[in-house]
């Protein structure tokens, strides 16, 4: 394989990545916002971004924290949050698996949504590629998200309080899931575990330390399972 062929496999990952840009850039200012209006430091802010790269989680784990919720309950919910990922990790093994100890270390800390959404549907459709041209893509789809993650969530954090506060930057979370999960609603058990999840954390919203997340994402694992097991019985 040419250094050429995994060039190019690494720019095609940084021009699909480019879009999620739109999205990555708000929501990390809004975390930074939000976390110095909390009474985090600047560089509270950035250790928290650096070491988790969760949005969702620093998100529920601020919300916790602002509600002084005890510390398990942070961690606990946070994580759970996060187990997401450890799916994400499973999903990838096959295609990344064969990469050498330090790539996989690095893939694994800059493992989230857009990475895994982009890097999961190119290796599926394209599966003629070899492990380095794989891995280089899945690096060109963290680059640009990387550095404006970073460099926003450091915005945020610096500017304060002092944006506006009609700046819409809330509407960065939903429509990254949206952009990423709606592609992937490709069949039967996706879309059913997507439902029931969606109705349980509706039923659950009022579920004290936003634990009905967690029934919500465990309901619709199960649903999903359950409704995979039932079509391949259907069709023995």
């Amino acid at each position: 394989m040419s250094s050429t062929t995994t060039k190019s496999a690494y720019l095609a990952g940084v021009r699909d990545g480019a879009p999620f840009v739109a999205v990555a850039g708000p929501f990390a200012a809004l975390f930074g916002v939000l976390a110095t209006e909390a009474g985090l430091s600047v560089f509270e802010v950035m250790s928290f971004s650096l070491v988790v790269i969760a949005g969702a989680a620093q998100f529920t784990a601020l919300q916790l924290m602002q509600d002084e919720a005890p510390t398990i309950i942070v961690l606990m919910s946070a994580l759970a949050v996060n187990l997401r990922v450890a799916m994400y990790s499973a999903a990838l093994t096959p295609y990344l698996g064969g990469a050498p100890l330090w790539q996989r270390i690095f893939a694994a800390y800059l493992l989230v949504d857009q990475s895994y959404a982009l890097s999961h549907a190119k290796f599926e459709a394209a599966p003629e590629l070899s492990v380095p041209q794989r891995m280089a893509y899945y690096f060109g789809t963290c680059t640009l998200v990387m550095i404006v993650w970073f460099a926003s969530s450091y915005a945020g954090a610096a500017l304060g309080t002092t944006l506006p506060p009609d700046v819409p930057l809330d509407f960065a979370l939903p429509i990254a899931f949206l952009s990423m999960v709606a592609p992937m609603l490709r069949t039967m058990p996706h879309v059913i575990a997507a439902f029931v999840a969606v109705v349980v954390s509706l039923l659950a919203v009022n579920v004290p330390y936003s634990m009905g997340l967690m029934l919500a994402g465990a309901a619709g694992m199960i649903a999903g399972a359950q409704t995979e097991l039932w079509l391949k019985r259907r069709a023995v």
